[in-house]
Order: structure tokens, then sequence, then C-alpha cells
């Protein structure tokens, strides 16, 4: 996608996300996304394409490391429930309680039996939380085999890349059909009325977010901001008893 094109839809979609953040903190609205897909699908670049322009107390995003000893305990969605939001909050997961359909079996880090038990309870639970007021939205984000390869590539030679190359990437991308089997699964076992899956593909970056905040923004009933007649005041006079700091001791070099 051109890149002025972008730059312009991208400004738009962020003033329809600013209106959406004083819907939700006006009304009170709990609005739940949870984000999964391939490894280099475009997550991270996505969602902070939707935060950049709004508030963090409004709109949180929620990435959990892997699970202590403790937590390996405990039932396995109890982690994730403190994090789901209350009134007057957007809470983005960075991959959820997904991972049980997904990466864990994929990976050997569940039985089969636990990801069956998963994929058999989490459409009640998502009911559950549906009927206390949540609104739940899913989205998984594709793309296809050869551009996932140029973008891992890249994470590989680009020194402000490699910190998103984690121990088990390239492991993962061996496991490419491993990775599909799982998705399909999860799609047809946990995509419902009440929480149906979306999948947007990014093989186009730019053009896979625009698409997703679009279809972000048509989910929820917020209305655009109203017009504001704003005047910006004038500075008053300075006191006869202030006298200015001298700034020199304390500022920093400029190399540039």
């Amino acid at each position: 996608m051109d890149k002025k094109r972008y730059a312009e839809e991208l400004k738009r979609l962020e003033v329809e996300l600013v209106a959406l953040q004083e819907w939700v903190k006006s009304s009170g609205a709990k609005v739940c996304i949870v984000f999964e897909g391939r490894d280099a699908a475009g997550k991270g670049g996505t969602i902070s394409a939707i935060t950049r322009r709004v508030s963090s107390r409004v709109f949180r995003v929620v990435a959990l490391p892997s699970p202590t000893e403790r937590e390996k305990t405990q039932m396995y969605l109890q982690r994730y429930v403190p994090h789901l939001p209350a009134a007057g909050e957007i809470v983005i997961f960075d991959r959820s309680w997904y991972n049980r359909a997904g990466v864990e079996p994929v990976l050997g880090f569940c039985t089969p039996e636990e990801t069956d038990r998963f994929l058999e309870m989490v459409p009640g639970v998502e009911r559950a939380m549906v009927d206390s007021g949540i609104q739940l939205i899913k989205y998984w984000l594709e793309v296809d085999e050869e551009e996932q390869a140029k973008r891992i590539q890249k994470r590989i030679t680009d020194p402000r890349k490699t910190w998103k190359l984690g121990t088990l990437d390239l492991k993962n991308v061996a496991l490419g059909w491993e990775y599909a089997a799982a998705r399909d699964e999860m799609l047809r076992r946990t995509s419902t009325e009440w929480a149906p899956w979306h999948v947007v593909h990014t093989d186009d970056k730019q053009q896979g977010r625009l698409n997703l905040i679009t279809h972000l923004l048509a989910q929820l009933p917020y209305e655009p901001l109203p017009t504001r007649e704003i005047t910006l005041p004038a500075r008053g006079e300075k006191p006869a008893a202030y006298e200015e700091l001298d700034l020199t001791p304390y500022e920093i070099p400029t190399p540039f």
C-alpha cells in the first residue's frame, strides 16, 4: 500500500479510535480484544497502531509471560481472569488463553487431552464473559509462508528487530503445518455466535492494519466526537517576585 495513503487512512482511523475511547469511558463499556495468529503476522504492529494515539488508562495491553510454577498448578484460565476489562476499559490480549489451542499442544507443553478439554469448555467460558457485559472480539492474523519467512529473516539480520526473535521462533517455522492444523481445529470449535473468530490477512501489513481497525470500529456502537470550540488562554503575567532558574547546568549534550 502507498505510504502516503496509509498515513492518511490511519490518521482518520485514529480520530475514530479516540471517539471510541471517549464512548467507552462515558458508557462504562467493557471491551476485550484477543489477538492470535502466526509468528510474524503483525500482531504487535497492529496493536501499536491501535494504541499509539489513545490513553493507556483506557486501552490496556496484556501480554503475559510464561506461567510461573505456581500458575501451572492453577485452573488454566485463572491467570487471565484478573486482566479482563472493568467498566470503561478496552483490554487487548497480545496472545491469550488460546495458547492452550496452539503453541502449547504443538510444542508439547500440554497433553492432547488438556487441549481437547480446553476446546470443549472455552465457548462456555466466553459465553459467561459476554453475559457479564464484556464485548469480546477475537482476531486471527494470517500471513503466508513466504512472507512469514521474509519477516523472520529480517529479525535475524536487523539489530532493531532481533529482540523479537524468541528461542522457539525458528522451531515454530519448521512446525508450520502442525500450527495450521491446530489453528483449523481451534477455529472450528471455538468460533461461536457470541464470540466468533475474524481472520485478517496481513501479507500487506499496512492494509491488514487498516482493515482490522475498520472492522473493530464497526463492532462497537460509539458515536463520533462532537465538535468543540476551544480557545487557548493567554499566559498570565510573570510574578514580580519570580526569578527564573538558569537551566544550563541541567541541559543534556546536543550532538544533533
